[in-house]
C-alpha cells in the first residue's frame, strides 16, 4: 500500500489527536459493511429524488465522525454535494441570537463536490451551472455564443431551472438572486457577483441593506434558513448534481442546552426535517445527524424528551443490539469494531507510519496481536473501549518504536503499563478464536 506523505502524515497526526482525518480514509477503512451500505441505500433513493434522515448513534470515540467522513466520500464520488458542519454553544437549529443561521453559514461555507471536497463550493457549483446551462443553449440552438440571439437562449433555459424553484416557500427570491447571479457574469460585474455570493452565504443581517445592494426583500434568517436547505437540493439537482447530503455532528450541544424551552424549539426543528423528508415534502436531500445515546436517550433532556419524536425513532419489539439489527430503521446504533477488525487497521497504521517516517517496518502479527489482545483485556473493555483509545495508544506505541529502534516491544507490551487486568484464562478465552 502506498501512500502519499501528504496524506499520511494528516492521517496519522490527526488520529493522534483524536480528530477524523479528512483525507486519505480509503486507506485505513475498516469494518462498518453494514452501516455504509445502508447509507448507499439511501443515497440511491435521494438521487431519484427522495429525501432520507439518519441519526448515527455511537459512545464517544466509538467512529460516528469517521463513518460520516467516510460516507462523505462515498456519495462525492456519486456526484453529491455534501454540507456538515459541527453544533456548538453558538451554532444550533433553532435560536434566538443567530444561532440557527450559524449553522447554515457553517453548512453552506463547508459545501463540497468530488472536485472540491474540502470545502468551499458554493462559487464553482454556481459556475458550473452557468456553464453547463451555456453549452446546453448552443447545442440545441446552434447559436454562436457571440450573437444576442444565444444570450435570449441561454436566459430562457435559466428561466426554466428558475421557474420550477419558484414554486417552493421562498423560491421567487431564490430564483431571482440565481439570475441576478448569471446576469453578473455575462455583464462582468464582479461586484454584484460578489454580493450574491454574500447573500446565499446568509451575511445579509438586516433587509434593507440586501434591498438596496440587490433589490430582494428578504433574507436568510434563523427561522428560515433550512428552507433554504431544501431549495439548494432542488437547484443543485437541476444544475447537474445528484442531490444534497448535509451531515451535522455533535448533536450533544443540543442536549447541554439549559434551557429546557430553547431545546424544545430545536427538538422540534428536528421533527421538522425528519418529516419534511420522510413525508415527500423535501426531494434530493439526505440529513445524516450524530449523537451519543444519553442524548438520543435521554427522557429528561435528550431527544426523546420530545414526545413526537421519540414516538417515532424509539426501537420497536424486535430489534437487537447485535443480531437482528433493523439497517433501515431511522437510527443507526454503531456497534464496538471487533478485535480482529482493529488488529486489521493497526496493520495499515504500521504501514502508513513506516512509510511517513522511511524506516523498515519491525513490528511482527505476532505482536500486533499481543497489543490488541491487552487493549482488550482491560476491565470493561467488552463494553467502553472505543477505537480512538486503541488507535491513540497504538500510535504512541509506534512513535516509540519509530524514534527508540533498541526497544523490545514484547519487554514494553509486558511492562507495568500494559499488564493484563483480566485472569489470564479469561483473555485467553475471550481470544479463543483470534488467529495469528
Amino acid at each position: 500500500m502506498k501512500i502519499p506523505k501528504r496524506i499520511g502524515a494528516a492521517v496519522i497526526n490527526s488520529l493522534k489527536g483524536g480528530v477524523v482525518p479528512r483525507v486519505g480514509l480509503p486507506y485505513i477503512a475498516v469494518g462498518r459493511e453494514a452501516e455504509i451500505e445502508a447509507f448507499l441505500h439511501d443515497v440511491d433513493i435521494i438521487a431519484e429524488g427522495g429525501a432520507a434522515f439518519r441519526f448515527v448513534v455511537g459512545k464517544y470515540g466509538s467512529g460516528k465522525s469517521f463513518l460520516l467522513q467516510t460516507v462523505r466520500n462515498y456519495v462525492m464520488d456519486r456526484n453529491f454535494v455534501v454540507a456538515d458542519a459541527d453544533l456548538s454553544p453558538e451554532r444550533r437549529l433553532q435560536g434566538t441570537k443567530g444561532q440557527g443561521l450559524a449553522t447554515y453559514k457553517e453548512l453552506i461555507a463547508n459545501i463540497a463536490t468530488k472536485t472540491r471536497p474540502e470545502g468551499g463550493a458554493l462559487t464553482l457549483i454556481l459556475d458550473r451551472w452557468i456553464s453547463n446551462v451555456q453549452s446546453e443553449a448552443a447545442e440545441e440552438s446552434g447559436l454562436d455564443p457571440s450573437s444576442p440571439a444565444f444570450s435570449a437562449a441561454v436566459e430562457k433555459k435559466i428561466r426554466e431551472v428558475v421557474n420550477s424553484l419558484s414554486e417552493m416557500v421562498h423560491g421567487f427570491d431564490f430564483a431571482r438572486l440565481l439570475t441576478l447571479y448569471y446576469r453578473s457574469i455575462i455583464e462582468q460585474d464582479d461586484e454584484k457577483r460578489g454580493l450574491v455570493i454574500k447573500w446565499f452565504r446568509g451575511e445579509y443581517t438586516v433587509k434593507s441593506e440586501a434591498k438596496a445592494e440587490l433589490g430582494v426583500n428578504i433574507i436568510i434568517t434563523d427561522d428560515d434558513w433550512y428552507e433554504y436547505i431544501k431549495l439548494f437540493a432542488a437547484f443543485l439537482k437541476k444544475a447537474g448534481y445528484s442531490g444534497l447530503i448535509i451531515m451535522i455532528d455533535e448533536l450533544v450541544n443540543i442536549y447541554k442546552i439549559p434551557n429546557s424551552i430553547t431545546r424544545q424549539y430545536n427538538y422540534e426543528k428536528i421533527l421538522t426535517m425528519y418529516n419534511d423528508t420522510l413525508q415527500g415534502k423535501a426531494g434530493h436531500l439526505g440529513i445524516i445527524m450524530s449523537a451519543t445515546p444519553q442524548c438520543i436517550e435521554d427522557t429528561r433532556r435528550g431527544v426523546y424528551s420530545y414526545e413526537a419524536l421519540r414516538s417515532r425513532l424509539c426501537e420497536g419489539r424486535f430489534a437487537r443490539e447485535s443480531e437482528g439489527r433493523d439497517m433501515l430503521a431511522p437510527v443507526i446504533r454503531l456497534l464496538p469494531l471487533t478485535a480482529e477488525e482493529m488488529l486489521v487497521l493497526c496493520e495499515k497504521l504500521a504501514d502508513i507510519h513506516c512509510q511517513l517516517y522511511v524506516y523498515e517496518k519491525s513490528l511482527t502479527v505476532a505482536e500486533l496481536a499481543a497489543f490488541i489482545k491487552i487493549e482488550y483485556s482491560r476491565v470493561g473493555a467488552e463494553t467502553h473501549i472505543t477505537p480512538r483509545e486503541i488507535i491513540r495508544d497504538f500510535i504512541e506505541l509506534l512513535n516509540i518504536i519509530y524514534q527508540h529502534p533498541e526497544t523490545d516491544v514484547a519487554a514494553l507490551l509486558g511492562s507495568g503499563d500494559f499488564e493484563f487486568s483480566k485472569p489470564a484464562e479469561a483473555v485467553e478465552g475471550q481470544f479463543a478464536e483470534f488467529e495469528i
